[in-house]
């Protein structure tokens, strides 16, 4: 999944704002995390970002989770299933669970939210869940959902945190306003309060299934924009943990003997996205000119600092049906130059959307922008405050932006449909299209042989790379850092902070 990056906060105010609540949060056993920017939302149907999901994920529960290897699936509200021979019908029990208002978590209120993942206008993953055909209560707590045609995906697809279990009562008393503050959740933590652009403050929520489990009494997570602020407050102690460390501060934070830097697995692949529907990028030459023009092995080099791989496919290495093998263009830009002549393109000149403050960010977009001059092509660096970078790229008004992805399920459908087969979101904003590709991906969730359900994966990467639909650059690990004193912060390879582990001594 994508992030929306940071909204920019003064410094005076950012340590102001921490110091202000550091001492309730230590007195209290409450962890406090260091993040870039603030959430968007608590309504999970409505939001594709990182900065949301890896809250959601501890505020609500799903009906199948992913274990802490990030390989499997293990029980989450639904203590056991059943799968049809046909692979049509679906029984869940949903085991005996109350939400944060001491309500009962019942299959009506996993039916409600299957189905409105579906059916909602706001739902940014209705595709994903188009192939249910009906989710209905056979009781209190059994659950039986029918899909239109066999799904392989569709098991993977429960553990997204977007499709949580949330209490209909709740949500039907005011969409909007349990958006703000949900006045019921199934997760470890309740949200206390949203301090907008500051803090997202959680409490622990007595009534969790598992609520034995849960060490800390809360937690804070903290707005701090600045990538060194952020830094400087967890080697203060003013943070317990940050995450989001830069490549660059790794070594320096590893010799500090009252900090822990976490390099956790992860599916995170760092990308350039290329806005298909601007002049001559909608030209396949235009895009592989870009492609050779950059040089990724030097962009790693110079601000991974080892920490990094250069990525040649949207499926991260690791990942299920990753295909090794795919098309890497070499950097090249002399063969940029003769493709722009053949595409007719002279004197191109792009604008790139950059994410102020991003130190990683900034440090990419000045490399790029030398590696395409040396194509003729003239880049001019549009730095933007993150709160407006995502809704410029919605908007279309972009040419380039380097963006990362994070996968959220173990199956390749979610990613693959988000980003190559998605009509409503644009095909994550690129506006790329093709529809022998849509179509693949569309057949590729139905197929139920592993064999070619793989070659077709292989094929969907292939022809995606051939288009230039983006262009790869890195895939890199999970970086984060918490103090000595905190215990158990750890994050799976699909990014989920298993809070209700974590200690803070």
């Amino acid at each position: 999944m994508r992030t929306k990056h940071w909204m920019k906060v003064g410094l005076v105010a950012v340590m102001t704002s921490i110091s202000a609540g550091v001492s309730l949060a230590e007195a209290a056993g409450v962890l406090t995390i260091g993040r870039r920017e603030d959430s968007t939302t608590f309504d999970p149907i409505k939001s594709a970002q990182n900065v949301d999901n890896w809250v959601f994920s501890n505020v609500f529960d799903v009906l199948i989770r992913v274990d802490k290897t990030g390989t499997k699936l293990e029980p989450g509200l639904a203590e056991s299933w059943t799968i049809s021979d046909d692979g049509l019908t679906y029984t869940f029990k949903i085991r005996d669970a109350k939400f944060s208002d001491g309500s009962p978590v019942t299959a009506e209120d996993a039916a409600f939210s299957l189905l409105r993942i579906r059916d909602n206008e706001g739902s940014l993953w209705s595709d994903s869940y188009k192939v249910v055909e009906t989710a209905e209560a056979a009781d209190e707590h059994t659950l039986v959902v029918k899909l239109k045609t066999p799904s392989a995906p569709f098991l993977s697809s429960l553990a997204l945190p977007n499709v949580s279990v949330l209490s209909k009562k709740a949500v039907e008393a005011g969409e909007e306003a349990f958006g703000e503050l949900p006045t019921a959740s199934s997760g470890a933590f309740i949200v206390k309060e949203w301090r907008r652009g500051d803090r997202v403050i959680l409490e622990k929520n007595p009534y969790f299934w598992q609520a034995d489990r849960v060490s800390l009494d809360g937690v804070e997570w903290i707005s701090v924009p600045d990538d060194n602020t952020r830094m400087l407050n967890v080697q203060a102690g003013q943070l317990d943990a940050a995450i989001f460390v830069p490549f660059s501060r790794v070594a320096e934070l590893q010799k500090d003997p009252n900090l822990t830097v976490h390099l956790d697995t992860s599916t995170r692949e760092d990308h350039l996205l290329i806005n298909h529907e601007h002049g001559d990028l909608g030209k396949k030459e235009v895009r592989e000119a870009l492609d050779y023009a950059i040089d990724k092995k030097a962009v790693v080099d110079a601000v991974t600092f080892g920490y990094g791989k250069v990525a040649n496919s949207y499926i991260p290495e690791g990942a299920l049906y990753h295909y090794a093998d795919n098309l890497q263009r070499p950097h090249d830009p002399e063969k940029a130059k003769e493709l722009l002549a053949s595409a007719g393109v002279g004197g191109l000149t792009l604008t790139y959307l950059v994410n102020a403050g991003n130190e990683v960010d900034e440090q990419i977009a000045v490399l790029l922008q030398q590696q395409l001059l040396e194509a003729g092509i003239t880049v001019n660096l549009q730095k933007m405050d993150p709160s407006q970078t995502w809704d410029m790229l919605v908007a279309g008004d972009y040419d380039l932006s380097v963006m990362y992805w994070t996968n959220d399920i173990l199956d390749p459908d979610q990613k693959t449909t988000f980003v190559l087969g998605h009509d409503t979101n644009m095909n994550y904003m690129t506006r790329y299209k093709n529809e022998k590709v849509k179509d693949l991906v569309a057949a590729a969730r139905l197929e139920m042989d592993p064999a070619k359900r793989e070659q077709m994966y292989v094929d969907i990467q292939k022809m995606a790379k051939d288009d230039v639909h983006w262009i790869d650059i890195y895939y890199s690990p999970y970086i984060n850092v918490s103090r000595k004193t905190i215990e158990h912060f750890d994050q799976n390879p699909l990014g989920r902070f298993f809070l209700e582990d974590t200690v803070k001594n």
